[in-house]
């Protein structure tokens, strides 16, 4: 019987399941998001109309809670109704996203006056609530939008938002930025429009789970980034698809073997990487720049961009790197490592230092 079953027919009937699957999910949580939001609204509303607004609140939230626990279950705790309350607070007044999220479900909405609605459609929901619930805790309102874009664009799980937050990859890539491209981090997430944009300094690799006393080689290090090579496209960033390891290449005769080969759409360009566990030295840069130029000349389309080169060490010196370089560089860049997270108030302060 499953010889005469036509296999792209059940292949295209597994498809439309699993994407109508996943549509309903993504519906019901929108739906959901946009309840929670309305509920916050009429508590506050409910709550403003009270002399003394504190203690008033405190009173509704707990009669409340205890009236819909009965009748829907734990959901509606007195934590979560403050959660609600808290967020119809936050976006309300949240800047507009995208235009492309400006519809809503009617149903939720039918009872609602053309003010409030008009206020309801100010904030544009995209994410889950569990994303939500995270991201209040963010105190800078431009931070926490910066990751609420790149949550929804890279299609982070609740898990990575928080991996990417703990890692501090919003004040990793301000370090490198004026104070008008931060702002346009929170506007517009992490553009990349030019091979500087896809760099960090430095790289958190917490995830490959070398403690930072253990004596290991360079092989070890690319290996393990190996098998872990998800986690490590997802700190590399947007857009990188990977090509080869140990990437033969000969030139007069030598043989030459590139560390790892990675291919960004974006920039229509490939990203050579090559792994130092020490500190870089100017033949490292040299031998990049051999890289670089045997990929332009030999490997690249025309219709390509220029190949990029990043040499990932565990110590960088800024001062040698620069005197190494041209300065009309652009292709060849090199960034520290580290396998732990980084102190996030101490990137901080470099932010506000450098600004």
């Amino acid at each position: 019987m499953s010889e005469l079953l036509n296999q792209n027919l059940f292949s295209d009937i597994k498809e439309l399941i699993n994407a109508s699957r996943n549509k309903i999910v993504q519906t019901v949580n929108t739906t959901m998001v946009y309840t929670y939001f309305e509920i916050g609204r009429l508590i506050v509303e409910d709550i403003q109309k009270g002399e003394d607004r504190a203690s008033y609140g405190k009173q509704v939230l707990k009669l409340l809670s205890e009236e819909l626990v009965r009748e829907f279950g734990n959901g509606f705790s007195e934590r979560n109704l403050l959660r609600m309350k808290n967020f119809y607070q936050e976006y309300s007044i949240s800047p507009t996203l995208s235009s492309e999220f400006k519809t809503l479900n009617s149903s939720i909405h039918s009872r609602i006056s053309e003010n409030q609605k008009s206020q309801t459609l100010s904030a544009k929901f995209i994410l889950s609530w569990s994303h939500y619930v995270f991201l209040m805790r963010i105190d800078n309102p431009d931070e926490r939008r910066f990751y609420e874009i790149e949550a929804f664009e890279n299609n982070w799980s609740l898990r990575e938002l928080k991996r990417q937050f703990d890692s501090s990859l919003y004040e990793r890539l301000a370090l490198s930025r004026d104070k008008e491209s931060i702002k346009k981090l929170s506007e517009n997430g992490q553009l990349i429009e030019n091979p500087k944009d896809i760099i960090k300094d430095p790289y958190i690799l917490e995830f490959l789970g070398l403690p930072e006393n253990e004596r290991y080689s360079e092989g070890d290090l690319e290996n393990r980034i190996i098998s872990k090579l998800e986690h490590f496209l997802l700190e590399l960033g947007k857009g990188f698809t990977f090509v080869a390891r140990q990437k033969r290449i000969t030139y007069n005769e030598k043989h030459f073997f590139i560390d790892l080969v990675f291919y960004n759409r974006l920039l229509k360009a490939f990203v050579i990487i090559d792994l130092k566990i020490g500190e870089i030295k100017h033949q490292d840069l040299g031998q990049m720049q051999m890289y670089v130029n045997y990929y332009d000349r030999e490997v690249k389309l025309d219709d390509e961009n220029k190949t990029i080169g990043i040499i990932i060490c565990k110590q960088k010196d800024n001062a040698l790197v620069e005197m190494t370089l041209p300065e009309d560089n652009k292709q060849i860049f090199a960034s520290k490592y580290d396998l732990f997270l980084p102190d996030k108030q101490e990137l901080k302060k470099l932010i506000e230092e450098t600004e």
